[in-house]
């Protein structure tokens, strides 16, 4: 799999201090390397080649998946690579003009394998290596963020990946956002109403392919004692050995809830236009499986 630069980072390599060896503004080449979830890759390393396939500049980044270094390039196209360990490489063409520095903004690498599917099979999610968020917003300027903590599921891989099923159930009451007095506001009949309704339920009805590594699951979501149809938006990030024996998946999925789909209309009014709470909800899913029927542990 191959992935590109997303053009250049102001707010990010280039304002990074002295990351990378202390770089003057002059560096030839200036990038930084991330798994598609965001995280640094660190030590990888970016070979540039001009258009002869001439190799001009190596360039290793350091613990924060920083590169910076190096003379400025003469004007011209360029080709970089990007490699790391245990990821596939990934190639972007870099245009240099007068200044003699390619600034590539964000190189994404995959996992080595990464478009590859998991086994067929079961997988049972492990939710201590596993996060379900929601954050809603609050007075119409900031975020509140809350996740759930006591949760489980399935995945059932299909030979044909089409084919393939999920369900979970969450348990209502884990949520926490931090707070006390707010996560007992949230049990209570305003919003979750945990004693009538003590779990939220997730099963799909099919999955749709929307890419290489991302696909559209459709499914039915039980909360607050209604069911809505839910499509979470999901990416696969790749699988591989874990420290006790197995083998492990790891996604993520996102999705935007109305709290009115399911009968949860609570809310102050504290001006024209702007509500306490917000109507709409961001959920956010990482998820890593484990091949089998149980957990390791």
């Amino acid at each position: 799999m191959t992935g590109g630069a997303s053009g250049a980072d102001p707010g990010g390599v280039a304002g990074a201090g002295g990351a990378g060896g202390g770089g003057t503004g002059q560096d030839g080449v200036r990038a930084r390397v991330r798994t598609r979830d965001g995280w640094a890759v660190q030590h990888a390393v970016l070979t540039v080649t001009d258009m002869t396939g001439t190799q001009v500049r190596r360039v290793e980044a350091d613990d924060e998946g920083i590169v910076r270094g190096g003379e400025p390039l003469p004007p011209g196209a360029y080709t970089v690579i990007a490699t790391a360990v245990g990821y596939a490489p990934a190639a972007s063409t870099a245009m240099v003009t007068a200044s003699g520095r390619a600034d590539l903004g964000t190189l994404v690498l995959a996992r080595q394998g990464g478009v590859e599917l998991p086994p067929p099979g079961p997988w049972t999610i492990d939710p201590m290596h596993s996060t379900i968020a929601a954050t809603a917003q609050h007075l119409g300027m900031t975020s509140v963020h809350g996740r759930f903590t006591d949760f489980g599921g399935r995945i059932e891989i299909a030979q044909d990946p089409e084919k393939s099923s999920v369900e979970a159930v969450i348990k209502a009451e884990s949520i926490s956002t931090g707070n006390s007095m707010r996560d007992q506001h949230l049990r209570s009949s305003d919003f979750l109403n945990i004693e009538s309704y003590p779990d939220i339920t997730y099963r799909s009805t099919g999955v749709d392919v929307a890419g290489p590594d991302r696909w559209t699951v459709r499914g039915h979501l039980g909360m607050h004692g209604v069911v809505c149809e839910v499509d979470l938006d999901l990416t696969y990030l790749g699988s591989g050995p874990d420290p006790w024996g197995g083998l492990r998946a790891s996604f993520h999925a996102t999705t935007e809830l109305r709290r009115s789909d399911f009968a949860m209309n609570y809310n102050q009014v504290v001006a024209a236009g702007i509500a306490a709470v917000g109507t709409t909800l961001k959920v956010d899913l990482d998820i890593q499986a484990v091949q089998g029927e149980s957990l390791p542990f």
